[in-house]
């Protein structure tokens, strides 16, 4: 939503096969229409056009696919897709270095990858793990989010960094990119996300969207400056 600035097309892949979330968190449903060319029309909302495996599954049905088919499925969600001319797609992958990830990475042009991760030890591993897959196949790491940095209580607003602090900023230190910031752990935000009306929308004057916003700003910037260096 950050990123959707007036002018822009910008789409939005998720790529979690088998955890699609997606279709909740834009409040979005149905089946995606074909066009005369027999390409999926992505699904739109606030201005941004998406596409998830939930869009073609039961919300309730377990996939249970082996990586070949999912590495097809997502092919298709990439290639069978009237996308149109896009200044900016997105694509959300799952948790890990697995089959996903690789095959976007080897297979399209991938102008940047964001690691996003929450500050506790065991995803601080990960996420370096994830930033090692990236380096090894030349994509540019843009920096890294810090999600549920802190708690925030709702009713007299302190914060406490219940799953540690700092983490993050030594990752980044280490692999030579910045922290590009740090989201908050707040009920608004869940709730948010969990109605499908993303924070930036339904309360686009509060500090959490300020966050979000400062962070797209960065991402935009860094790839500006990519593409015309």
């Amino acid at each position: 939503m950050a990123a959707n600035e007036p002018m822009k097309d910008v789409g939005l892949l998720d790529a979690d096969v088998y955890g699609p979330s997606l279709p909740t968190m834009m409040n979005l449903h149905g089946e995606p229409e074909l066009n005369s060319k027999n390409l999926m029309i992505p699904l739109m909302n606030y201005g941004i056009k998406c596409m998830s495996m939930g869009f073609l599954v039961d919300e309730k049905s377990a996939i249970v696919w082996r990586g070949l088919m999912v590495m097809s499925a997502i092919e298709r969600l990439l290639r069978q897709v009237a996308w149109g001319p896009l200044d900016y797609l997105i694509i959300d992958m799952p948790p890990g270095t697995g089959d996903t990830q690789l095959s976007i990475s080897q297979n399209i042009p991938v102008s940047g990858a964001v690691i996003v991760t929450t500050p506790q030890d065991i995803a601080l591993t990960d996420a370096r793990r994830g930033a090692e897959m990236f380096q090894k196949v030349n994509t540019p790491i843009l920096g890294i989010v810090q999600n549920m940095a802190t708690f925030v209580c709702p009713k007299c607003g302190h914060q406490e960094h219940i799953f540690g602090e700092d983490g993050a900023r030594n990752v980044a230190q280490d692999i030579h990119t910045e922290i590009l910031g740090d989201v908050p752990l707040t009920t608004s935000i869940r709730e948010s996300c969990d109605t499908g009306q993303p924070i930036v929308i339904a309360q686009p004057n509060t500090p959490y969207t300020l966050v979000y916003k400062d962070i797209a700003d960065k991402i935009t910037n860094k790839l500006l400056r990519s593409a015309s260096s």
